[in-house]
């Protein structure tokens, strides 16, 4: 591989990196990182018209169907075929993040850090128009992005975005259990709606941001900003709609398939952290390597991941991501998650035999960089939660 001709990271980094047993040449990989593009199903005959649209050739990725490389210089912004909708910009190690959601057409899926948007466009491309898709994000602006993106290429039919807290979301699938009501609808939404929101924490730290967050979901609920004709909004009221499940309602009737891409220092992609380069190093101390700001951002995470399991019905996947490469924001909240959720056991992500990347320091967990796989910085790791 070609070295960049980057600047030196700082030593405050090359610190931070040392602590967490990271080589720094991972981020000398950045030039000859390959760029990635998901081809929307259907537009594989198109695949000459568009090499010669940008003037390159699209290598398919041998281990993730669907998927195309080039070079990372070339911009494809202009194409036609991606102002048509026929490509979009998805990093490899992201399309085996949603890979491993092993997702099926009929199936109900969360995606509870939604923004930007392309895992939910590859999302709802695997459903093929069967099922559901519910986005949530708690930046109204982001979630926008997906919203164009789902419009762009008319992918939400099936869809319905939230602009909420992931950690507090607590919405299920209407049309799951529209066949199934009965007289008694109001009397269960009467027991939903008189429920306890949350278990008391184990820590301090989750306690306060829960109680923080708890104060902020009673003012203000969640904010529907876009739905499609088939996702389970369109003839059902808004009592309906916000609903509350209990836990055993939850069980039965809560999503098929959760991803959380959880919110966290962005150290794993390359590209991110070469561009305090210009930014200022001084900013990579506040937003990457400062303690308290970590700390939070690892509280977050466990909270994301222990939401999105509890709207996870019985027999049903969550996959954990983040683009961090630290052990405290991947190994740590899965452990401590395990410890807290009896019903949640690890699997072994069946298509790992062929994708290049390494095991996390917990076993079934994967670990994606540069050097390894030849894309950004990625941890995986995929739960099951049993059947009580």
């Amino acid at each position: 591989m070609e070295e960049p001709s980057t600047s030196p990271l700082p030593a405050a980094f090359l610190d931070f990196l040392k602590e967490n047993d990271l080589d720094p040449s991972i981020y000398a990989a950045t030039d000859s990182t390959p760029r990635y593009v998901r081809l929307k199903p259907g537009y594989e005959a198109d695949v000459e018209e568009m090499e010669a649209e940008i003037k390159c050739k699209l290598e398919k990725v041998s281990w993730l169907p669907g998927f195309y490389s080039l070079p990372p210089d070339v911009q494809i912004a202009g194409s036609q075929a991606y102002k048509t909708g026929r490509i979009y910009g998805i990093d490899a190690a992201s399309g085996a993040a949603v890979t491993a959601l092993d997702v099926s057409p009929g199936n109900h899926v969360l995606d509870l850090c939604a923004a930007p948007g392309a895992k939910l466009c590859m999302i709802v491309d695997l459903l093929d128009g069967l099922g559901s898709v519910t986005g949530v994000d708690v930046s109204q602006h982001r979630l926008a992005a997906c919203r164009t993106m789902l419009q762009k290429y008319a992918l939400g039919d099936i869809c319905r975005l939230f602009v909420a807290d992931g950690a507090t979301f607590s919405l299920i699938p209407v049309n799951v259990t529209s066949e199934s009501r009965s007289e008694d609808s109001v009397d269960r939404l009467k027991e939903w709606t008189s429920r306890k929101s949350w278990k008391e924490r184990k820590k301090a730290a989750i306690a306060k941001q829960n109680a923080a967050a708890d104060l902020v979901q009673r003012c203000q609920e969640p904010e529907l900003i876009f739905y499609g004709l088939k996702s389970g909004v369109v003839g059902f009221t808004k009592s309906e709609i916000y609903r509350s499940p209990s836990e055993s309602e939850l069980l039965s009737y809560g999503y098929d398939r959760v991803l959380v891409d959880a919110e966290c220092t962005h150290d794993g992609s390359i590209k991110h952290i070469q561009k305090f380069e210009s930014w200022g190093w001084t900013s990579l101390q506040r937003r990457v390597l400062d303690a308290e700001r970590t700390d939070n951002l690892t509280v977050l995470q466990l909270r994301l991941l222990s939401n999105g399991f509890r709207l996870l019905k019985s027999g049903g996947i969550l996959v954990y991501s983040t683009c961090s490469l630290t052990v405290a924001q991947n190994e740590d909240v899965v452990e401590q998650f395990l410890k807290d959720n009896a019903s949640a056991e690890l699997q072994e992500i069946e298509a790992v035999r062929n994708w290049p990347c390494k095991s996390g320091r917990i076993p079934k967990t994967l670990r994606f960089d540069p050097w390894a796989s030849q894309t950004s910085g990625l941890f995986v790791a995929k739960f099951l939660k049993l059947t009580e």
